[in-house]
């Protein structure tokens, strides 16, 4: 398991929103610039929460596969992966049933099991449900959208490497998320990210400052952008 960040670097990383800590990443050059973050087909449903950094804990699933029985010794590897997983944890779950459209992989009981063994939310292509059981705990929800029913819920693997939204992300990545979306934090440079999110800020403060100062036009624009 890679070497997780201390108490105090994850706080300050969720001092930073989510698209702030996207640029700075960028600065690093460890991967292309159209690589690492989520889409818009798995929002965020909980942004009055924040923001959300842990470690993903990943899983495949399936619910409406019929004619098929729940199997709780799946979900107990789940289970049991949370708890063992560097905290906090975050569900990363990779839907890979036949509809995704009714996809359901998160109620409030599950969401409460997982919030006690040191989770603090989900991030899934599939759906959730039960969002008024689910908010009390402030429990982070990325997902596609809702779903009434659990239809027949069952994990398939667990601890894999899980492709959502065009996105690898491995067991242990670090997972950061607000209102705008997700991203992954690569981990060689996630001790360093903070200081240049600070210097990300800074320089687009200054950005909107001369926009809308009496020095602002096209051509200072241009010099300041493109430095001529």
């Amino acid at each position: 398991m890679p070497t997780v960040l201390t108490p105090e670097q994850l706080a300050e990383l969720r001092a930073v929103d989510s698209p702030t800590v996207a640029n700075a990443i960028e600065t690093f050059k460890v991967r292309d610039d159209t690589q690492g973050f989520l889409g818009m087909d798995v929002p965020c449903q909980t942004p009055e929460f924040g923001v959300m950094a842990g470690y993903a804990v990943t899983a495949t699933a399936s619910s409406m596969t019929p004619g098929r029985a729940r199997s709780r010794e799946a979900l107990m590897k789940l289970f049991d992966a949370i708890a063992a997983a560097p905290k906090p944890a975050v569900l990363v779950i990779k839907d890979v049933g036949p509809r995704r459209s009714h996809a359901c992989f998160l109620g409030d009981i599950v969401a409460t099991i997982s919030m006690r063994l040191g989770a603090i939310g989900i991030v899934t292509d599939g759906g959730v449900r039960d969002l008024g059981g689910v908010a009390p705990l402030g429990f982070h929800v990325f997902a596609a959208g809702f779903v009434v029913a659990h239809g027949t819920f069952n994990i398939e693997e667990v601890g894999i490497p899980v492709e959502i939204s065009g996105t690898v992300v491995k067991p242990g990545d670090l997972i950061h998320g607000d209102a705008s979306g997700v991203t992954t934090i690569p981990l060689e440079i996630a001790d360093r990210l903070y200081a240049v999110c600070l210097k990300v800020r800074e320089q687009e403060s200054g950005l909107r400052d001369f926009t809308i100062s009496k020095d602002f036009t096209l051509e200072t624009l241009r010099k300041r952008l493109l430095g001529k």
